[in-house]
């Protein structure tokens, strides 16, 4: 690599990546497709098609990283293992998130949940929807479809953010690993209490699936995995409600052609999660000598798997900095791929297209974005609006 453009991925700050990832992915992209950028310790993969054939080489692109921040924070969980071991976890948690069981046994309950948080500000005329419905929605779903029967929405909130910046933490700041540290103990404890009930009276959730699996989960196994269930969980659909409903409201006719016809709203979601991915950048390890992206890369590299660029690479998606959710090409990879495709993805596709995003629109007329407070978003490993203050006639 010439010295000069070292020199510029030398300069690349993870406080750049925070506050506005893409226009740095763009460069990437088209200079330094597989590039090590100090800041983050590791190789940054930005193009598509690289993504796509490392997830389908995943013996090659190892999930199982060494010193992974996950793993510090969360213990060993599935999604920091490979093979049989990550089969036979997947496996025990996944029957509570199939498809039949989020319609007939979940979705109903979303609805309600969803209602029940509309009715304490409907009266109001505004309110602040990260914190006052997608938030608290996100995390009363999760903690109904995981079995935290104890957990408050404030709880869940705090320890996924507190997972969230633990996984994050590359900057190593303390404070933040004591942090999650605290969670990481409470949620241990919550799912405890939650085995203890599973075990008494089994139910459709997956700590209970996890329990009565063929090959039951360890206590070990369960803590480890309701953690990175809390941590992604809840912050994909909590985000992806609230980008979502900032980009209807800010696109007149993609909001007329939905509320003519509900059904768009899946559209909206799909086109969400494509602009503004909520799980930005995940971790691989390189395990024997390879090339991608024109780098030759050794075992033990490793590498930054940035979804968020690959979202929005111009050689697959037409104009990719525009919401459209009429585009040709939908074939986003926001949930991942290969075995590691997200395991929630239906559970998040129903409480946001089914749920949250039409009821919002149906409940509180004129919805409307704040003339008052700007819309603030943040983020590069986990991206998301911090904030949406909005309006509507009472």
């Amino acid at each position: 690599m010439p010295a000069d453009q070292q020199t510029v991925l030398d300069e690349i700050l993870l406080s750049d990546l925070y506050n506005d990832p893409y226009p740095i992915y763009r460069r990437l992209r088209a200079q330094a497709p597989v590039a090590w950028v100090p800041a983050a310790n590791r190789y940054l993969v930005t193009r598509y098609d690289d993504i796509v054939h490392l997830e389908r080489n995943p013996e090659i692109f190892s999930a199982n990283e060494h010193g992974s921040l996950m793993t510090r924070i969360m213990g060993h969980t599935l999604l920091r293992k490979d093979g049989d071991a990550h089969r036979r976890e997947r496996a025990a948690a996944e029957a509570p998130m199939r498809p039949r069981t989020v319609k007939h046994h979940w979705l109903p309950l979303f609805q309600r949940n969803a209602d029940d948080l509309i009715d304490e500000f409907a009266g109001d005329g505004t309110a602040d929807l990260f914190q006052q419905f997608a938030g608290p929605l996100a995390a009363r779903n999760l903690a109904l479809v995981l079995g935290l029967r104890d957990a408050l929405d404030t709880d869940m909130q705090r320890w996924s953010q507190a997972m969230m910046d633990g996984g994050g933490n590359y900057a190593d700041d303390p404070v933040v690993w004591q942090r999650a540290d605290t969670a990481a103990a409470e949620i241990d404890d919550a799912v405890y209490a939650a085995v203890r009930h599973a075990r008494r009276q089994p139910d459709e959730s997956v700590i209970s699936a996890m329990v009565h699996a063929p090959d039951p989960l360890t206590i070990d196994e369960i803590r480890a995995n309701v953690k990175v269930f809390v941590g992604g969980g809840l912050n994909e659909p909590r985000d992806s409600i609230c980008v979502a409903t900032w980009a209807v409201l800010t696109h007149p006719t993609i909001r007329a052609e939905v509320e003519a016809d509900p059904a768009r709203w899946r559209a909206v979601f799909e086109e969400a999660i494509r602009w503004v991915a909520p799980i930005g950048m995940y971790p691989r390890e390189v395990t024997r000598t390879v090339e991608l992206g024109g780098v030759t890369l050794e075992p033990g590299s490793r590498i930054g798997v940035c979804l968020g660029s690959a979202n929005r690479d111009e050689t697959v998606f037409e104009r990719p900095d525009e919401f459209d959710i009429n585009r040709a090409n939908k074939a986003h990879i926001a949930f991942g791929g290969g075995p590691h495709f997200c395991l929630g993805t239906w559970v998040a596709r129903a409480q946001v297209a089914q749920v949250a995003l039409p009821t919002l629109f149906r409940r509180l007329p004129g919805l409307r974005l704040s003339d008052t407070e700007e819309v603030r978003l943040g983020g590069w490993v986990f991206r998301g609006l911090l904030n949406l203050p909005v309006s509507w006639t009472v």
